[in-house]
């Protein structure tokens, strides 16, 4: 029985670690919750725009709909801290401060979209 090996020449082991290297590098590029901090909320009400938000400034508001919705912006974040609508979903998703989300509550027709003065985001799917 013939036996088999595999031997590495030097630049086998520099290849493979520039490709290890390489992957580690695309890894922490696009690594969730590293992007720039929002400055802003927009606030939605059945699809229109009520409200802009500067989330550097604390201030608890609310927003009427057919439901109530109090929001909360504490620290450069944003929050749905009470709701009368059903499920409070909405309260539930808790605070976010990264461009890109929304907290939404789909029985007040309501939807804060986070961003920044440049956003990253290429484009919503609705």
């Amino acid at each position: 029985m013939d036996s088999k090996r595999l031997n590495f020449q030097k630049w086998d082991i520099l290849a493979i670690a520039g490709v290890l290297l390489c992957a580690v590098l695309v890894f922490l590029l696009f690594l969730p919750g590293r992007g720039e901090p929002a400055v802003y909320a927009e606030i939605y009400l059945e699809g229109v725009l009520v409200r802009t938000v500067d989330l550097r400034k604390n201030e608890i508001f609310s927003v009427q709909g057919i439901y109530l919705n109090v929001v909360e912006v504490k620290d450069g974040k944003i929050a749905i801290t009470h709701s009368d609508c059903p499920g409070e979903d909405c309260v539930h998703s808790g605070w976010t401060d990264t461009s890109g989300r929304s907290i939404v509550c789909l029985p007040n027709a309501l939807e804060i979209r986070v961003v920044a003065d440049h956003d990253d985001v290429d484009f919503v799917v609705r």
